[in-house]
């Protein structure tokens, strides 16, 4: 994982950041409306792994997880972009939602990237 800027290093990790705390706030309104949390809670994991790795790879803070923990966040990850990207075709160009689309897109390439590359070590 060469050649990554430092501007898109922080905005990968700023966008997962952000992913994770929408995911806390809809675990959280959903579980008070007593809904079915699963998904919300495997994506959630699943992004605090990839944010971890980036972290790992970046920064090399340590990380705690163990191979069948990376392969399901890795899976999660690849999951989310046919939902992402139906969004991100439907958004208008140069709109600040089109633009954190962007950034989350590469943050989600980057942190299975580094899923990849702490998986194959």
């Amino acid at each position: 994982m060469e050649n990554i800027s430092n501007v898109d290093k922080l905005e990968s990790i700023q966008s997962l950041q952000s992913t994770i705390s929408k995911l806390e706030k809809a675990l959280s309104q959903m579980t008070l409306k007593g809904v079915n949390t699963t998904l919300v809670k495997k994506r959630l994991k699943a992004v605090c792994i990839g944010l971890a790795m980036l972290e790992n790879v970046w920064n090399q803070i340590p990380h705690y997880y163990t191979q069948e923990d990376l392969s399901e966040a890795r899976n999660v990850l690849a999951g989310l972009f046919p939902s992402i990207e139906n969004v991100y075709v439907k958004s208008k160009p140069g709109s600040p939602q089109r633009t954190l689309l962007e950034r989350r897109i590469k943050a989600l390439e980057l942190a299975i990237q580094a899923i990849d590359d702490v998986s194959n070590k």
